[in-house]
């Protein structure tokens, strides 16, 4: 039977996306990596630098327990921790957001929030954390806000016979994220979706028009 493994964690650092596999190596939990080139500024074409992005995957169904694996290593070494490590200088209240957006953040800084809030006499019991969670969880539910722009353009290229409004309208209609605890959910809403449907068959229309008028055009040249 086939795995559908999910993105996990991405990293820049070899070494972290290896100390990463080496945890899964060990609690025999299946995974995959992946290595991509992406640009680093996407805003031009123009002497864009490349850098290397290792894709750590695994099973949906482990997301929940490689994240308590995570969490119990990182307890390990979190009381070693140099008093200069940047978390130290932050207030309560950015200490507090690092508890609330935990997805943004590594393991490690998730569990040395907890624990200097804790030095500092604020409540972070685990029926509170588990409250936060489940809210950030319900936040990070919600669709896209309405992708305006998107539609029009994909409308636009889909009617030129364009493959980029072709995959314009299969993003917004298929595209799904994939939230902490390996729940995935579409990523738009539903009239952004029935758009992107839309656009997706325009869109192949088209295409396959523009092709046969170019054929037409072509054996009537000749």
């Amino acid at each position: 039977m086939s795995v559908n493994f999910l993105t996990f964690q991405q990293f820049n650092d070899p070494a972290l996306a290896e100390s990463l596999v080496d945890l899964l190596v060990d609690n025999k939990v299946a995974y995959e990596v992946e290595e991509e080139l992406v640009a680093i500024n996407t805003l031009t074409a123009i002497n864009n630098e490349l850098t290397k992005v290792y894709y750590v995957r695994i099973n949906a169904d482990d997301f929940i327990r490689v994240n308590q694996l995570l969490k119990e290593r990182d307890d390990q070494y979190i009381n070693d921790v140099e008093r200069d490590y940047y978390l130290f200088d932050f207030t309560n209240d950015e200490l507090t957001e690092i508890l609330e957006k935990e997805d943004e953040w590594s393991s490690f800084d998730h569990e040395l929030a907890k624990k200097i809030l804790t030095e500092r006499g604020v409540d972070v019991d685990i029926v509170k954390l588990a409250v936060i969670s489940e809210s950030r969880l319900n936040e990070l539910r919600q669709p896209e806000e309405q992708e305006t722009t998107w539609r029009y353009l994909g409308y636009f290229f889909a009617v030129m016979g364009g493959v980029l409004g072709i995959f314009i309208g299969w993003h917004l209609s298929s595209h799904k994220k994939t939230l902490p605890n390996g729940e995935q959910i579409y990523a738009y809403n539903d009239n952004d979706r029935k758009h992107g449907r839309i656009i997706f068959y325009i869109g192949i229309c088209c295409f396959i028009s523009w092709i046969i008028l170019k054929l037409v055009f072509f054996n009537g040249q000749n």
